[in-house]
């Protein structure tokens, strides 16, 4: 068939193909291929897999494609080690019977055993790769869904570089291991089977004779190498999460160790790190030195057995000179998957070592765990209560005692006090961050922990001291919120907060890039950035957190022209570290060691001349 390029398939169609065919073509050709609708992967708070995390488990659901993969395993090692068998066959029933055609009969099986096993060996190679892929793909998943589901504590108790260790280095061990180092492990395995009984078969009498040369030593060998290996890789995770930990330290404060001109002791302490590291590794390699040297030594060790005992037996006609030729090519055959196995066995150790980390993740319990039985949390008023809360981030310790507040719907109040008073802590609570270990949290009513974590937190807005930006363009930004908004509804709402000298002078304005934690922008717009988002996303509560203690006092001016039209309507709580910010409040609450000292107006409780107002007072002697 012909046709004038590629452009002209149109035009001049494909001689001898249906036409309803020809026309799917053709509207491929114009459209491109279809859209794949993929479905996310399922994520819930509560109802997740909670059995122990162990290897078995991880490839149970994925056994039928394993098995066919073994299948496929079982006849690449059968058509491979078939050769030696054939020549003993040659030897004693061809060439010594002068028999030529059965010789030529055993080379042709030979010469059709050759190919099946290269194109079993292409086929099983590619189905492997395929299911070790689809393997970790979901795992990969998992293990980031769990981390998203886990509670804030887990977070600041943890460095972020061991987590980000657990998904790449951890990960890339299991990875080895399915893509390559189980298949392998099966097909050297079944290599080493196969060959057993093709020597039970040749012989029985030099199979058990070739057996108990090797068998004892590599067994014993083997079970060494097995208790040490398995932790002498678990220190190698640990030690290479300790590096990752301190790499991603170093880098997210690469400012402070500059201007603090730390670099060259940032240095020592990363290289005594890696120091570790090596130590690690230098002990898994003269592991790995002891046991491959070793297994190998039994190969020569059992051929000169073999060629002794069995030499001896062919002058007694016991045995053929074709069985033991046959025998000698498949010792060497027998030992060739052995040394394999060495370096594969330590694949699997890295592999296990790397089940063991991340079983201990998959273990870890949300601690503030959403019930089963937790019911969507309706629009709400605004009715907040706050009944007889004590809460410690320790048992031991406890940050708020006895706290009672109400807040009545579309009311603003300010929380105030010294640092470390708890003021944080009480928008951590509404927001369900933690749970209180006495007392309880109520909106409209519902008790925070009876409804579900998403639809408490779709009708709260928070505003954080310091807003975090992620890295894509300014609108993907502002939209976290999940609302669907038009353009001309997104820039409304961005000039409302103030936004639209930012937006006038970014060269593509929503669609702007925005670098990660938006280190190109100035904390003044980052934070009108934050403010557009909570407003965006139409919450009934806000809650800002300390949102304009980091800015001057022009950028905070712009920022509380924002603030009151993202308050207009809500039930807000603002944790205040300037007084200048509680003048919008309709009530001030003074948090002092963990209680409420004072609740009232601005004018009240200067009026009473408690603790507010001597805060007042050395706040004007400072501004004075």
């Amino acid at each position: 068939m012909s046709f004038a390029g590629w452009g002209g398939v149109a035009d001049t169609g494909f001689s001898g193909v249906p036409p309803e065919v020809q026309e799917k073509v053709e509207q491929y050709m114009a459209e491109g291929p279809p859209a794949v609708a993929e479905e996310p992967p399922p994520f819930s708070q509560s109802d997740y897999d909670r059995q122990p995390f162990t290897m078995s488990r991880l490839v149970r659901p994925h056994f039928a494609a394993l098995f066919g993969v073994f299948v496929l395993v079982a006849i690449e090692a059968t058509m491979t080690q078939i050769g030696p068998l054939l020549l003993q066959l040659t030897i004693d029933n061809g060439i010594d019977d002068n028999d030529r055609g059965f010789v030529v009969k055993m080379g042709i099986i030979f010469a059709i055993s050759v190919p099946i096993a290269i194109v079993v060996g292409v086929i099983r190679t590619m189905a492997a790769g395929r299911v070790g892929a689809g393997i970790m793909a979901q795992l990969r998943v998992r293990l980031f869904a769990h981390f998203q589901r886990l509670s804030l504590d887990y977070y600041t108790n943890e460095r972020a570089g061991v987590l980000l260790s657990r998904m790449t280095s951890d990960l890339e061990s299991l990875q080895q291991l399915f893509q390559n180092g189980l298949v392998q492990l099966s097909v050297q395995g079944v290599t080493l089977v196969a060959i057993t009984i093709v020597l039970f078969i040749l012989n029985p009498l030099l199979a058990v004779i070739t057996l108990l040369a090797v068998v004892p030593g590599t067994l014993a060998l083997s079970l060494w190498y097995r208790r040490v290996a398995h932790t002498a890789q678990l220190r190698v995770r640990d030690t290479i999460a300790a590096v990752l930990a301190h790499l991603q330290e170093s880098l997210a404060g690469i400012r402070i160790i500059t201007a603090h001109n730390r670099r060259q002791r940032t240095v020592i302490e990363h290289s005594n790190e890696a120091g570790e590291y090596l130590d690690a590794n230098n002990r898994t390699a003269f592991i790995n030195g002891v046991y491959g040297p070793g297994a190998e030594a039994m190969g020569p060790f059992a051929q000169t057995v073999l060629l002794v005992v069995g030499g001896k037996l062919v002058l007694d006609g016991r045995v053929t000179l074709g069985e033991l030729i046959a025998f000698v090519l498949y010792v060497a055959a027998f030992f060739a998957p052995i040394t394999e196995l060495v370096g594969l066995y330590n694949v699997y150790q890295q592999g296990r070592a790397s089940v063991v980390k991340l079983a201990g993740v998959f273990a870890t319990e949300p601690s503030v765990p959403e019930r089963p039985d937790a019911y969507e949390l309706p629009d709400v008023e605004g009715h907040v209560l706050f009944d007889d809360v004590s809460f410690g981030y320790t048992d031991r310790d406890l940050v708020l005692r006895n706290v009672t507040l109400e807040l009545v719907p579309g009311e603003t109040i300010a929380v105030v006090g010294p640092t470390g008073a708890g003021k944080s802590t009480i928008a951590k609570l509404l927001n369900r961050f933690y749970d209180p270990q006495s007392g309880s949290v109520t909106i409209d009513g519902h008790d925070v922990r009876d409804v579900t974590l998403e639809s408490l937190r779709r009708q709260i807005g928070v505003v954080p001291q310091e807003p975090f930006l992620f890295a894509g363009s300014i609108r993907e930004n502002l939209l976290m919120g999940g609302r669907e908004l038009d353009e001309e509804e997104l820039e409304s709402a961005c000039q409302q907060v103030g936004l639209g000298r930012l937006l006038d002078r970014l060269p593509e304005r929503l669609d702007t890039a925005c670098h990660e934690r938006g280190v190109a922008l100035s904390a003044g717009e980052r934070q009108l950035l934050a403010l557009a988002r909570a407003f965006l996303s139409q919450p009934r509560l806000l809650v800002l957190d300390e949102a304009t203690s980091s800015l001057d006092l022009k950028t905070e001016q712009a920022v509380e022209k924002a603030l009151d039209v993202v308050l207009e309507g809500r039930t807000a709580i603002i944790i205040a570290h300037r007084l200048q910010t509680t003048m919008r409040a309709d009530r001030i609450v003074v948090i002092d060691d963990g209680c409420v000292a004072e609740v009232g107006t601005r004018d009240e409780l200067l009026a009473a001349g408690g603790q507010f107002a001597q805060m007042a007072a050395v706040n004007e002697a400072s501004l004075g």
